[in-house]
């Protein structure tokens, strides 16, 4: 698969609306989807600069990427640190625990995404960054880091 065609595939199926989830405590216990992550799939959204966008803030242990960065903490020990739900609503939407966090909203609902959706194009507004099964590939991949 051509890198071009993956970033379409990966627009197309982050196009899906968020997922709906309830937050109990500081985390979302229920997974998002009925298919659990993979974190090989996990792994490649976090590298990947035009769909997670992880490494732009957070530096990690994927050596083959160069330029990682350090205004996040390191995802290294993430899996470690922190539960299943805590991992899934920090990658859903951080701002529900800091609403002055940098890190965008990855699938944040409608209602808590507002003033994100006023900065993207037109096209992008009201869509998820990554789709629900995204974020659980995310997390499983996460969860690997111990």
């Amino acid at each position: 698969m051509t890198a071009r065609l993956a970033i379409a595939l990966l627009a197309a199926l982050a196009s899906l609306p968020a997922a709906a989830y309830n937050v109990v405590d500081d985390g979302i216990p229920q997974p998002l989807t009925a298919t659990p992550g993979d974190a090989q799939r996990g792994r490649a959204i976090v590298a990947q600069r035009q769909a997670g966008l992880c490494l732009l803030c957070h530096s990690g242990p994927i050596p083959e990427e160069r330029f990682q960065g350090n205004l996040a903490p390191p995802l290294d020990g993430a899996g470690a640190r922190y539960t299943a739900a805590q991992l899934r609503l920090r990658i859903a939407n951080s701002r529900h625990l800091n609403p002055a966090s940098l890190m965008p909203t990855f699938h944040a609902l409608p209602d808590s995404a507002q003033e994100d959706r006023q900065r993207v194009a037109a096209a992008w507004r009201g869509q998820p960054i990554l789709n629900a099964q995204q974020v659980e590939d995310v997390l499983a991949y996460l969860q690997t880091l111990k």
